[in-house]
């Protein structure tokens, strides 16, 4: 039974996994002991694990976070024994190098390391490159057939597997997709209905068919939204544009003739004083 700390911090660490699951990897605990997580690592792209989905628990003792948890991958990766406990500094064979602050999401990110590497170890297989790319190609089928894995995750029980929560866009300079202005304008209007051709009825008011729609206590007003409703939406805007752009003509044709007559004036201005000057 899980101690009150233990309960507490793996609760946590439950919304935490949700909130920012790290990459590769996801975790769920089991709904009757919570000291049983169930995970998924999937093999990351360029390694002998792509496309690869391994399923595998982690126990964790009573006194969590102050003992390490064990560790052991279930399906078959030709990295790991499966079903076997694994040994590596994060895990029940090295409690002297456990540290209380790491998190089931830092156990298994560093699981997924261990397992990049080549590092032997309790658990682990001496398999080649060719036979781990075969298990990971076979991986998906082979938790289909398991009964835990199909009982935790049965949203991932999908003819070909499923992409974690995050599957390292970021880290692999990947974003999905943004939402067109058009789409999001339609997202953000439940009002807007689409009408059916074959039966083209009006668009009822949110209140429900049959309720009263109050009447505009200022009929110019009503005059004045109609006569803007049918001139098309922005035309206010575009004659208000239209008119600052002529104003905006008008001053500089204003400016530009002063301009003309005043070097006019002091160029004959000049002339008569020279012709003044040269009579004299």
């Amino acid at each position: 039974m899980a101690s009150k700390a233990a309960h507490k911090r793996l609760n946590k660490e439950y919304v935490a996994m949700q909130k920012e699951p790290p990459p590769f990897v996801w975790a769920v605990p089991d709904e009757k002991n919570i000291l049983t997580w169930d995970y998924i690592i999937r093999g990351p792209p360029d390694s002998p694990y792509a496309g690869g989905e391994y399923h595998g628990q982690l126990v964790f003792p009573s006194e969590y976070p102050f003992k390490p948890p064990g560790i052991k991958m279930i399906t078959p990766s030709g990295r790991f024994q499966p079903d076997k406990k694994i040994c590596f500094s994060m895990s029940d064979f090295h409690p002297g190098t456990w540290n209380p602050a790491w998190s089931v999401a830092t156990i298994l990110t560093g699981l997924l390391s261990f397992m990049l590497s080549d590092e032997m170890t309790t658990g682990s297989l001496n398999s080649s490159e060719d036979v781990r790319r075969a298990y990971a190609a076979r991986s998906h089928e082979w938790n289909l057939a398991q009964p835990r894995f199909r009982e935790v995750f049965p949203e991932y029980c999908t003819p070909s597997p499923c992409d974690l929560p995050n599957m390292a866009q970021k880290e692999r300079g990947k974003t999905p997709p943004a939402a067109s202005p058009s789409s999001q304008a339609t997202s953000s209007s439940p009002a807007v209905r689409e009408t059916n051709p074959a039966n083209p009825v009006a668009p009822q008011s949110e209140a429900g068919p049959g309720t009263p729609t109050a009447l505009p206590s200022n009929p110019k007003s009503t005059t004045a939204r109609t006569t803007g409703s049918s001139a098309g939406p922005g035309s206010g805007n575009k004659q208000e544009e239209a008119r600052t752009a002529a104003a905006g003509w008008a001053a500089s044709w204003s400016q530009l003739l002063w301009e003309k007559w005043r070097w006019g004036a002091l160029i004959a201005l000049a002339v008569l004083v020279s012709r003044f000057s040269s009579s004299v």
